[in-house]
């Protein structure tokens, strides 16, 4: 993430935000053409794909974690695809990694561990994931202790009540608190769009984290009831886009919750190439909080190599 300078926050401006229509119609039209305008076959799609193994969080965040399913996730990370695709594909030494490995706080050490040299980033979500209700001082003590322990990156959890209730000034406070305490780490603001009601909820949402400083937004924790869907990832892509030519401050974007296959990895690659450029189809801007997309990608992959698809056992996440 260290290709461009941090989004270093701006004051709270509610102009940005409030009276801003969005039109729920349009929004759900353009972001049902997204898998339709463009063909992606053969040698293209392989690219495609091989460039979302980059993008991709590779996460575990079950209550049986344990130092070994981390020791093995980050095993994966380290070397995402099987040495025969590799070699099909034509990528010889090249370097390819996932984005990085997201986990929870106590999990952290041994992903450091189990990463130590590899340059992929330890992420770990905190501030009482995934519901987010617990006091201020004991989210941002669990940010503290997760950087402490060498988390490269935060994902917080918003309280939805501020948005809710459109109580921008301590949605504004909360997050750039958050903020100050991942001191160098990087903070992705997970909005639980699930949660939030309306597309306008999730404009503004987006629009406050950045101003506070959020250095990525997210749209979920995987937890909800309804996790990232293209409508809503499209208004918050458009916020991203909008916040950018207001400041020129350039903020990433993590879709995350349900995205399980490779033909999700193409779509909303097509809707960050399509709305924001290519500089938003590389990790330091985009990340997809995904586990089994891999496994698919690597299948489909091994597909493209070999003319035949093999048992999904063989391509195991760990």
């Amino acid at each position: 993430m260290d290709s461009h300078a941090r989004n270093p926050g701006i004051a709270l401006d509610p102009a940005m935000f409030e009276g801003h229509a969005v039109n729920r119609s349009a929004t759900e039209r353009r972001a049902a053409t997204l898998g339709t305008r463009r063909s992606l076959k053969k040698q293209h799609q392989a690219a495609w794909l091989v460039n979302a193994v980059r993008l991709i969080d590779l996460t575990t965040l079950a209550g049986d974690d344990t130092a070994g399913r981390v020791a093995r996730l980050c095993a994966k990370a380290r070397h995402p695809l099987a040495p025969h695709i590799v070699a099909g594909l034509g990528l010889g030494d090249r370097r390819l990694t996932t984005g990085a490995v997201c986990v929870y706080p106590t999990m952290v050490p041994h992903a450091v561990r189990a990463l130590d040299g590899s340059g992929i980033p330890v992420a770990s979500v905190a501030t009482g994931f995934p519901a987010g209700l617990m006091p201020l001082h004991l989210r941002l003590e669990e940010i503290r202790w997760a950087v402490d322990q060498g988390a490269d990156e935060i994902d917080i959890v918003i309280t939805r009540e501020h948005v809710l209730k459109h109580d921008w000034h301590a949605l504004y406070d909360e997050v750039a608190a958050m903020r100050e305490a991942c001191g160098a780490a990087h903070l992705k603001a997970i909005l639980a769009t699930g949660d939030l009601q309306t597309l306008r909820n999730v404009h503004a949402a987006s629009m406050v984290a950045m101003q506070a400083g959020a250095d990525f937004i997210k749209t979920s924790t995987g937890k909800e009831g309804v996790n990232a869907t293209l409508p809503v990832s499209l208004v918050m892509v458009r916020a991203l886009r909008d916040y950018g030519a207001a400041t020129g401050h350039r903020v990433g974007f993590k879709p995350a919750g349900g995205i399980k296959s490779a033909k999700d990895a193409l779509t909303w690659q097509i809707l960050m190439r399509e709305e924001l450029g290519r500089d938003w189809v590389n990790p330091d801007l985009f990340r997809f909080g995904a586990s089994s997309m891999l496994g698919d990608i690597e299948r489909q992959l091994d597909h493209h190599v070999t003319g035949r698809y093999a048992a999904s056992s063989r391509h195991a996440l760990a």
